[in-house]
């Protein structure tokens, strides 16, 4: 049976009405068609201008062209993997996530789902199959649709807003049960892996985390669960949002990953040998991530917000020192069994493109393990008496990211220009914004 088969034997199954076609762009907002049943053909895919993932966050597009000259359609086609309901939709609606393909049948370079696909190759090319755990902060807020005013933490059901940080509080999570109920509903629904959900340190943020597993389905689901729950929240008289740093004065808002690496034949963890101790690779793993992430942090910190977060004392690094278990590190290594001995990358904030993070991540920790780079040594002290030795902007990031030949060959050269131009087109567009800081202590006073 062909992937056209399965996905017209299950929009059968399902007496599906409805179709929305989805691809992720450069930001991760789901792009695409809305399509009739009877009008869908899977094994043909459907059309779209190449040119949707040269956008930035704003609509607006850089001034270089990284599509063809002529701004041809694609072939998006269909990943029956990722055929799922719409929990909310009225009738019966499926929706389905498409890969770019150019009409020779070659891979659109510059669509994120096939930048991870590219670096996943690369590992199955060696033997190995890399697992990714993602952890998902994020706040609910009131809604406020004037974008100079501040946001505000929600109402729950005791109609009062949280007194102080309630970091793991049960109470506190049980004052949004209407909202978490649904949600976990709809994520089953959806077959979205939900493992644990705790409140975090600020005001109604919360973390969800993810089962392990498959970097391209776990990437997939979050990108579901973020289209998820902000349906949830509106539903509810909320805002769900995954900016890094949405309000003044409260943490900031990360997504972990917590990633490991196994044979492909033996299934085993190759960060362990056979007596339980850490191996070699495992430490060029951690090598690698500490190496190429400052080039990679247009990845994981992807919007002038983003580095707002990554501040002293906040929860969130400000190096890539590692350690055992000390979370004040870019990198943590957490206790764990023989066969859970993995790396949690602490650095990307839950902005971020899933597709790209996970591919920079991981790619990052490949070529330590190709190069046979060498860590230092594990941090015992606090990370944060550390100096700082990230981009600390945006434009510093996309020039470090610019730099870096290794990431352009893993990731492909087209795409990381494309991508560099996209962040400089965003970086210049917030630089023309004049903030209330400046119009409050520049306007009369200097």
């Amino acid at each position: 049976m062909t992937d056209a088969d399965k996905i017209n034997a299950w929009l059968d199954e399902h007496r599906i009405t409805e179709i929305e076609c989805m691809v992720p762009d450069m930001t991760g907002i789901p792009r695409g068609k809305i399509i009739p049943r009877h009008k869908y053909d899977p094994a043909e895919g459907i059309r779209m201008a190449e040119a949707v993932f040269t956008q930035t966050v704003t609509g607006n597009y850089p001034e270089d062209d990284f599509s063809p000259p002529t701004d041809p359609d694609m072939r998006l086609i269909p990943d029956p993997n990722t055929l799922r309901m719409v929990p909310w939709a009225a009738e019966p609606t499926a929706q389905i996530i498409h890969d770019g393909v150019r009409f020779d049948g070659s891979p659109v370079d510059i669509a994120p789902r096939n930048v991870l696909k590219r670096v996943l190759n690369e590992y199955a090319r060696l033997g190995l199959k890399p697992v990714i755990a993602p952890e998902m902060e994020f706040y609910l807020v009131q809604t406020q649709p004037d974008e100079d005013l501040p946001l505000e933490p929600p109402v729950g059901r005791t109609h009062r807003t949280e007194a102080g940080r309630q970091s793991f509080s049960i109470d506190a999570m049980n004052d949004y049960d209407d909202i978490f109920d649904v949600m976990y509903d709809w994520c089953e629904e959806q077959d979205l892996g939900l493992d644990t959900l705790i409140h975090e340190m600020g005001p109604a943020q919360m973390e969800i985390n993810l089962d392990h597993g498959d970097p391209l389905l776990l990437a997939d689901q979050v990108f579901i669960f973020k289209r998820t729950i902000r349906e949830v929240a509106i539903r509810n008289n909320m805002y769900a949002t995954f900016m890094a740093k949405p309000m003044q004065g409260q943490p900031g808002s990360a997504m972990h990953m917590h990633q490991s690496v196994v044979d492909i034949n033996t299934g085993k963890n190759i960060f362990s040998d056979d007596e339980g101790n850490s191996t070699e690779v495992f430490f060029n793993h951690i090598a690698g991530l500490q190496k190429y992430l400052p080039a990679a942090m247009p990845f994981l910190a992807p919007f002038v917000n983003s580095y707002r977060r990554l501040s002293r004392f906040t929860s969130a690094p400000i190096n890539l020192e590692w350690g055992y278990d000390n979370r004040t590190c870019g990198l943590r290594v957490p206790e764990s069994n023989a066969a859970g001995r993995r790396v949690e990358n602490r650095l990307a904030g839950v902005d971020v493109n899933p597709y790209l993070a996970f591919a920079a991540s991981l790619g990052a920790g490949l070529l330590g393990m190709q190069q046979q780079l060498l860590p230092t040594q594990p941090l015992t002290s606090s990370g944060y008496d550390k100096p700082k030795n990230l981009p600390r902007h945006l434009d510093d990031a996309v020039a470090e990211l610019l730099a870096c030949e290794p990431l352009h060959e893993l990731l492909g050269t087209n795409f990381v220009k494309c991508y560099a131009a996209i962040k400089e087109t965003e970086f210049e567009e917030f630089f023309e914004v004049i903030s209330p800081w400046e119009r409050r202590y520049l306007l009369l006073q200097v």
